[in-house]
Order: structure tokens, then sequence, then C-alpha cells
């Protein structure tokens, strides 16, 4: 009882007890993705807060080349994914000489089975957050979530998912949303430095794809969508931001249906903040999508946002309020929509105001820190 109750003061401020709480997060993708930069948040929101983090990761990521050194201890550890099974006595031993109050998983590449496994056989309390929404086997998800005192989910959608299709309990279900940088990520009247950067046009309205080049993301659509906008609009150029494994048949695809001049590749690219104010349109034609760090960061720089009404995606936009939905898959609807808000330059203007205050009002990243730091201190009560 001293103890949960010393733990229960850390997580409400009280200096007399910061030094009481140690969480070791678990991270195994080697890219700096959406949900790794949500990990770094983390981290950095609660050493403020005084508590002392310690970042599992895989040797050469990038989160652990990202991390600032005052808001985590970092590990790096070999880390092969779903098929390293080794993996789980390393973790094990790791969390037994750390003696951790807690281990926070974030990730899965093999992460969310064998840190729930390492937790167990360490005494360690263990929480997960789930950060995507495809399908899993219910009984196969529930032994792995077993594992775990909590499950956080990021969207209503992963939600229903855990509640409904895997059986998981209410009380064991937490939501909180991820979060975006507002001061990093906000409007900033510079296009022409976008322009010159990407080399393109003065003229040319630009449209812009922040994802993973993954089949999930949907860019084929896009594609698919896109002979009624360059007719209405010849000028358009459309920048693909990310990196993949469908980057040469994405080239090719561009090819064929002739949009060479119009679509580019431009991989990815750590200065999202200062290229973001600059487009005119984010487009987003995700066939699944958790909550989507990309359209948060858009709608964070005032950008009008168009994207699927799928997954997490709804909790974000409001559909002619703070951005345009449309039906997942559905080309023809989306090149109807992305050329409609090409031509009326105030519907762009209003949306992206309102999606800017969307994202300060509900997903901040001190938000995201408290909505973690109470689901903490549930577990360790």
């Amino acid at each position: 009882m001293r103890e949960s109750r010393s733990l229960r003061r850390c997580l409400r401020g009280d200096p007399r007890y910061t030094a009481a709480m140690r969480v070791v997060h678990l991270e195994s993708g080697m890219h700096l993705y959406g949900g790794a930069q949500q990990v770094l948040y983390l981290m950095s929101g609660l050493g403020a807060r005084g508590v002392r983090n310690t970042l599992i990761c895989p040797r050469g990521s990038a989160i652990a080349t990202a991390l600032d050194p005052g808001d985590a201890d970092c590990l790096e550890v070999p880390m092969t994914g779903d098929l390293d099974l080794g993996f789980t006595a390393r973790c094990r031993a790791l969390l037994q000489q750390i003696e951790p109050d807690l281990l926070h998983v974030h990730s899965r590449r093999g992460a969310d089975l064998y840190g729930g496994l390492a937790a167990r056989g360490a005494g360690v309390p263990a929480v997960i957050t789930r950060r995507v929404d495809n399908p899993e086997r219910a009984f196969w998800a529930r032994l792995k979530y077993a594992n775990y005192r909590a499950v956080i989910a990021i969207s209503m959608r992963i939600m229903d998912l855990l509640r409904q299709d895997v059986g998981l309990p209410a009380e064991r279900l937490h939501l909180v949303p991820s979060a975006v940088d507002t001061a990093r990520f906000r409007p900033q009247a510079d296009a022409e430095r976008v322009r010159q950067t990407l080399d393109v046009p003065g003229a040319a309205p630009l449209i812009g794809v922040v994802a993973q080049l993954i089949r999930r993301k949907g860019h084929e659509v896009l594609l698919e969508a896109l002979a009624p906008v360059v007719q209405a609009h010849p000028q358009v150029r459309v920048l693909l931001f990310g990196q993949g494994p469908l980057a040469a048949r994405l080239e090719r695809r561009i090819e064929r249906l002739g949009l060479s001049e119009h679509v580019r590749l431009v991989g990815f690219r750590h200065d999202l903040e200062r290229l973001l104010p600059g487009l005119d349109l984010v487009v987003h034609p995700a066939r699944k999508e958790g909550l989507g760090v990309a359209l948060l960061e858009a709608l964070a720089c005032g950008v009008a946002v168009i994207a699927s009404n799928v997954g997490g995606i709804p909790d974000l936009i409001e559909d002619r309020v703070s951005g345009r939905l449309v039906p997942p898959g559905d080309a023809q609807a989306l090149g109807a929509v992305i050329t409609e808000m090409l031509d009326d330059a105030a519907l762009r203007r209003r949306l992206g105001a309102a999606g800017r205050q969307r994202v300060l009002a509900d997903f901040s990243i001190e938000q995201m820190v408290d909505g973690n730091l109470k689901v903490y201190e549930q577990v360790l009560a």
C-alpha cells in the first residue's frame, strides 16, 4: 500500500515522489514513422514530470538517433521482428536488470507478443498501445493481451475492434489519442520556399500525400482519381511523401496512367513542418487507418484535408466542418472532392482553420501524456 500511494503521488506531480517511477518503453520499429514519433513525445512529457524513462529499441533504429538523452536512457538491442523467438529472454533479462515499475509496449513486429511474455516472466506490470485497426484472430489476440494489465487504443475504431472483435473487457481498455506538436507544426506563409525546395512550378496547385508506400494507405486509389482533376487543373502537382515497398510499383503505375508530369515520389522528409504549410491540400486515401499522425500534422498546419472515412479518421475530421471525408476506395468520389476543393480557395482556408482549432482543442501532447499517466496510475494502484 505504501508503494502504490507513493506512485500515485508521483503521477499527481508531488515533487517528493518524482523519483519513484521508472518506465521502460519498448518500440520495435526501425523508422521514425508516426508511432515512433508518439513515443518520443510521450517520453519527453513524462521526463518533464519527473518520470525516469528507458527506451528499448532495435540497433540502428531512427528513434535511437532522434532521442534526446535528457528524456530517456536508450538500450539498442538485437530485435528482428515476429520470428525473433529469443527476444523474450533478452527482454526479460533487461527488465530484471532495470527493475522498472512498468513496461509500456508501443509497437508490433514481435514486441506486442514477446514484450508481454517478458514482462510476465520478470514480474513487471505491462501496458500496450494499439495503433492500427487491422483485424486479429480473437483467440490469438486474447492470449497475447492476457499479458497486459491495460490496452491503450488511439481511436474509437480501435476501441470497438478490441471490445467487440477481440472481446477484451471495458475495464482494461483506455482511449488515449495520438498527439501533434502544434508549436512545430503550425501555419506558415512560406509556399515559395516549398516550391523552390521541391522544384515545383510557381503557379501549380500542390497536393501532398504523407504516408508509407504500402497498400493500406491507398495511393493507387488516388492515382485512379486524378484524371478529372488534371483535366480541370492541368498544372496540378501531387507529391507523395514517404517510403516503402510499393515505390517501384507506384512509379510504374504513374507512368502507365500518363501522370509522370503531375505526380512525383519525393521520399521520406524530416522537414515536413516547413513543407506542409505550403501545400494547398493534403489527401489521405487510406483503406485502413488507426488514427493518422500525418493528418494531425497537416491539420495543425492549417492545411485543408481530404481523407477516407475509415478507421479512426472520423475522430479527427468532421465532414465539411474540419475537412472532407470520402468513402474508402472510391476513386470517383475522391476525384470529385479534390476538384471541388481546388476550385474553392475560401473553402480550403475555412476548413484548414477549423482543422487547426480541432487539433489544438483535443490532440495536444500534454493531453496525450496525461492520458497515459492516468493509465499508469490505474495499473500501479
